[in-house]
């Protein structure tokens, strides 16, 4: 606040009083205490007390309020402790039926159809490029690792559900054949393990499956049976320490596997088949993200597991099944998939508290 002018007497009259005509100056800023307004009970229409903007600022400081004028409408700056999704760069080729590996910013996404694709992209956090092609083109597979150090397992490739054990390894360039699987399979559980540590749980041969088997970089071996069979699930995790959930004909539940056996886990709220196939996290902290549910609709449900049970969370923008998937539970990233006609669209995912912009309404 600048200075202050105001009038004084220049002259004492002859009884002693001042006469408050004349005499002027000023009272400096530092003796005006801005915050001395009490008294005031009304202000002059001329008067914004909040901002009128254009557009709304960005970054935005948490309370900050504003008048948006291109909007005519009044926002301010909050937190949600629930997760936000945003749009991500599209997707080269569109798909379903394809799997995923990497982070929400070095992702990979390979295989799909249909017609069967043996497409691989990568994922640098704003856009997709070309990747080097699989050995065999196919769809439903199994996948997990990184951008750099993916794995590619089972799936279909023919008329009539022709079913492959192929597995392949992916270096960030190109890929090679490695063991296959003992029981030729199309979707068999994904996202749980390393390129050189894997779990493939599940899957169709046709008829859904209770196998478990365990990769070592080289080879495949029988694991510890799931307690119930099922088809196209997805999964977090490593590969002794590993979370298996949705998949038809079960949908709703849950196992944890230890490295040897499977366990009851917590139901998911929303049952999905074909939810988001990669890497989501780990045992006590996973995702899950889309999907089918019975007896079949398309969800865009987003589901949390904290080792105990399933919660809630924000749904994406574009409902889907058989969607790739990659990243964590505070960091994911789902692309691809069926609406239900094959789309290219990416979304990401992170999780509470974020700031959030929100419009004030009249109730």
């Amino acid at each position: 606040m600048g200075a202050i002018t105001r009038g004084f007497a220049n002259k004492i009259l002859g009884n002693g009083e001042i006469d408050a005509t004349g005499l002027t100056g000023s009272i400096p800023a530092s003796n005006v205490n801005n915050t001395s307004v009490t008294n005031i009970t009304s202000l002059p229409s001329s008067l914004e007390v909040i901002e009128s903007t254009a557009s709304d600022p960005s970054p935005a400081a948490t309370g900050t309020v504003w008048y948006n004028s291109t909007t005519a409408t009044v926002k301010y700056q909050s937190v949600t402790t629930s997760g936000t999704w945003a749009s991500g760069g599209n997707l080269g080729t569109a798909r379903r039926y394809l799997a995923g590996a990497g982070t929400q910013t070095a992702a990979a996404a390979f295989a799909g159809g249909p017609p069967f694709s043996a497409s691989t992209e990568e994922y640098d956090g704003t856009s997709w490029t070309a990747g080097g092609n699989m050995g065999t083109a196919r769809q439903t597979v199994g996948g997990c690792g990184t951008q750099t150090s993916a794995l590619a397992f089972g799936g279909y490739n023919g008329p009539g559900e022709v079913f492959s054990g192929v597995t392949e390894e992916y270096d960030g360039t190109s890929w090679t054949s490695s063991g296959s699987l003992s029981s030729a399979r199309d979707g068999p559980g994904a996202g749980v393990g390393t390129q050189t540590s894997a779990l493939a749980f599940g899957g169709g041969t046709p008829s859904p499956t209770t196998s478990t088997e365990e990769y070592n970089g080289t080879s495949w071996t029988s694991g510890g049976s799931l307690p119930a069979a099922k088809r196209y699930a997805a999964g977090s995790g490593t590969q002794t320490v590993g979370l298996a959930y949705g998949g038809t004909p079960a949908y709703t539940p849950s196992e944890e596997y230890d490295g040897t056996s499977w366990t009851a886990g917590g139901s998911l709220v929303t049952g999905v088949s074909l939810a988001g196939q990669g890497p989501t996290g780990t045992q006590t902290a996973a995702i899950s993200m889309a999907g089918g549910t019975a007896p079949g609709p398309i969800t865009a449900a987003t589901q949390n597991y904290d080792g105990t049970s399933w919660t809630s969370d924000t749904s994406m923008s574009t409902g889907r099944y058989g969607a790739g998937a990659a990243g964590n539970q505070s960091s994911a990233l789902i692309f691809g998939g069926s609406t239900p006609s094959n789309t290219n669209a990416t979304e990401e995912f992170t999780s509470g508290p974020a700031p959030i912009t929100k419009t004030v309404t009249a109730s």
